[in-house]
């Protein structure tokens, strides 16, 4: 892709929900703002998400067998455990740390857009 394809397609999505990943396994999920030649990228109302610790899960999984126990004797192998989640607002995710890059897309908005391609 050319430079001038590429700040066009950077144009296009200013504005628009960004899921970045970041090396620490973050993964921050806001309105993309701006980026620079360092890769850094800025988001606006942002919302950071983090995996479950190590000990969360171990709870989690002790007391799904614990239930499993009372109710049926049935060992429970699915177990599932909610990100954590803050509100941090605006942000600037450093560049050498972002891992991928997503767009976060409805499904009505890639309707839409499929729509108006044809």
């Amino acid at each position: 892709m050319d430079e001038n394809t590429a700040v066009q397609y950077l144009d296009s999505l200013i504005g628009r929900t960004l899921r970045v990943h970041a090396t620490d396994t973050r993964i921050f999920v806001g309105t993309f703002k701006c980026t620079d030649a360092a890769r850094n990228i800025i988001l606006a109302n942002t919302h950071e998400y983090r995996h479950p610790s190590p000990s969360a899960v171990r709870d989690a999984a002790t007391n799904a067998n614990e239930l499993a126990a009372e109710s049926a004797g049935i060992a429970q192998n699915n177990i599932k455990v909610s990100m954590t989640s803050r509100f941090i607002g605006l942000v600037v995710v450093p560049g050498q740390h972002i891992t991928k890059i997503e767009l976060e897309e409805t499904p009505q908005l890639g309707r839409m857009r499929e729509t108006l391609r044809s």
